[in-house]
């Protein structure tokens, strides 16, 4: 393969064409700043109590009695029960004798029911989420830690689905096929008619997350000094700003099915971006499809206003450009000792980033004080974070940097078991610098990953590694879930993976000013340890790549 930075030099680094494909490709990652989180407003549950038919001929003081006291798991306090009130026939009994509760009646001794006839919600905040209208609490509250991780099993789905075929049909049609897939199937999701539906649909739109891309296309299209700051602080900051709008679209729409219809338009308006958009040189470059290369690098001279040389890529080149090419697959991540202990030891990394940071994204509606703001603050967060990521990124060490943000956030975690209850805000101060910590991580994987692998297989690799995350993301909303038996336990157990994959990180080889690979001879070496040393071609290079022009595409 030829040497694609060297020879497309003459563009420039941040040209008309880089500035034009980098922010619309950017525009459309904002849309998965919305879906990613909205289940924090669409899921949120409210304060809610058994439900007593109006029906009923009750005193006003059996009325307001009809809910037992029970004792809070997080202070200990008496608070009114949410899952069990009074048997109706007992108060009926009581009330029509004239009885007064707790005077002429003794309440510990009057028998308890569930909510048979349903729950009444605090419609203060919200009109509707899921939880009121499906009634996901008491007995059936693990369905709404569920409805999230359907979602991520979408995007673990779509994660292995469409990485590979990014990699062999091009990343352009991959990434807005998954767009439209989101657009419409979000849309679908406001008119479902059960929580059933509602998972399956959600299950659907995960499918459609394509922000594993958006590393690879970036890295792919914009030169080496720029890149940097782009693949970390520039993606993911308008990744953040979908987050941000997020709660601020949910205060003035609070009624689900609204919300999720509001959400659906940003979606839509991407889709116009296909002819703005090209497909990667580098990638077609590698496909063996030159001529298609180079008429986007001769369109991109143009936007550039510079004068591209009558020979752009290597007449070698050329020649083999009807020549097939070998397919590579997400076999070839396990297929050398090699790659194999690259790719597994980033698995478990994003695993637990991924974990550390929707755990904590989903827990901000749990925090004390304004949902909203809590989100809000959350989401502001990251903008600090991912400038970090850059500076880090620009400056400093891979490992060394993923290493120290990985384990102070795990550290920062650990750390809130130690307040006092009573230090309500400090404890929330620690739990947003430890987010802080762990979006810096999360955006520094995203570009370290894509540094790391060959251009043949640089998407399908992220696509492997997001799949991974994916379980730490389908399990990330029972980390909250937690709560309701100890509030300390999700930290104890976040903080704890955090520190010790942060440790686990520094196996991982430096990539910090080498040049991208393009073949897996070009990989670093595993463990990384303190080596650092470019690739050159070689004679078994040389071997290889004639051997992938002469082998047949894989069906």
């Amino acid at each position: 393969m030829t040497d694609y930075e060297a020879e497309t030099a003459f563009l420039g680094e941040w040209g008309r064409f880089q500035q034009q494909v980098f922010f619309f490709l950017c525009l459309s990652i904002i849309p998965n700043g919305f879906t990613a989180l909205a289940i924090v407003f669409l899921a949120d549950t409210p304060p809610h109590r058994c439900l007593i038919p109006a029906h009923l001929n009750l005193t006003d003081a059996w009325r307001n009695s009809s809910i037992p006291l029970e004792e809070e798991n997080h202070s200990g306090a008496l608070v009114p029960s949410k899952c069990f009130r009074y048997k109706l026939d007992d108060m009926l009994s009581f009330s029509e004798r004239g009885l007064l509760p707790g005077v002429d009646v003794n309440l510990t001794n009057v028998p308890k029911e569930g909510c048979l006839d349903g729950w009444e919600y605090d419609r203060s905040v919200y009109i509707s989420t899921i939880t009121t209208e499906w009634d996901l609490v008491c007995d059936d509250r693990w369905k709404n830690p569920l409805t999230s991780s359907v979602f991520f099993c979408g995007v673990l789905t779509g994660s292995f689905i469409s990485g590979q075929l990014s990699d062999r049909y091009g990343r352009k049609i991959v990434m807005f096929v998954t767009i439209a897939v989101q657009t419409v199937f979000t849309f679908i999701q406001v008119f479902s008619s059960s929580w059933v539906v509602f998972c399956i649909v959600f299950f659907v739109v995960g499918l459609g997350q394509i922000s594993n891309y958006m590393s690879a296309f970036v890295l792919e299209i914009l030169g080496p000094r720029v890149r940097t700051i782009f693949s970390t602080a520039g993606v993911s900051l308008f990744f953040a700003v979908g987050y941000m709008l997020l709660p601020v679209l949910a205060f003035f729409i609070r009624d689900w099915r609204m919300l999720l219809l509001g959400l659906t338009l940003p979606g839509f308006l991407c889709l116009p971006l296909w002819w703005f958009i090209p497909e990667s040189p580098r990638w077609l470059l590698s496909r063996g499809r030159v001529e298609e290369a180079e008429a986007i690098v001769r369109d991109a001279a143009k936007k550039n206003k510079i004068e591209p040389p009558s020979v752009i890529f290597n007449p070698s080149q050329k020649e083999n450009q009807s020549e097939k090419t070998t397919a590579h697959n997400i076999c070839d991540l396990l297929r050398s000792p090699n790659i194999r202990w690259i790719s597994v030891t980033l698995w478990l990394v994003w695993n637990t980033v991924t974990i550390g940071y929707f755990a904590l994204s989903l827990n901000t509606a749990n925090l004390h004080g304004n949902a909203y703001f809590n989100c809000f603050l959350s989401a502001l967060v990251e903008i600090p974070a991912y400038t970090l990521s850059w500076v880090l990124f620009r400056w400093c060490s891979r490992r060394l940097s993923l290493f120290s943000t990985l384990f102070m956030g795990g550290l920062f975690l650990l750390f809130i078991r130690l307040i006092p209850a009573n230090l309500i805000y400090f404890a929330i101060t620690l739990e947003m610098i430890g987010k802080f910590a762990v979006t810096t991580t999360f955006a520094i994987v995203y570009a370290y990953t894509a540094e790391l692998y060959p251009t043949v297989l640089r998407n399908t690799a992220l696509g492997a590694c997001s799949m991974a995350s994916r379980i730490g993301s389908i399990i990330a909303p029972y980390f909250i879930y937690l709560r309701s038996y100890s509030i300390s336990l999700p930290y104890i157990l976040m903080g704890s993976l955090t520190a010790l994959a942060g440790l686990l990180s520094l196996l991982l080889p430096e990539s910090y000013g080498m040049p991208l690979p393009d073949t897996i001879t070009h990989m670093q070496q595993f463990p990384g340890c303190c080596q650092k040393t470019s690739y050159a071609p070689t004679h078994t290079e040389e071997e290889e790549n004639a051997c992938e022009r002469k082998s047949p595409v894989v069906p």
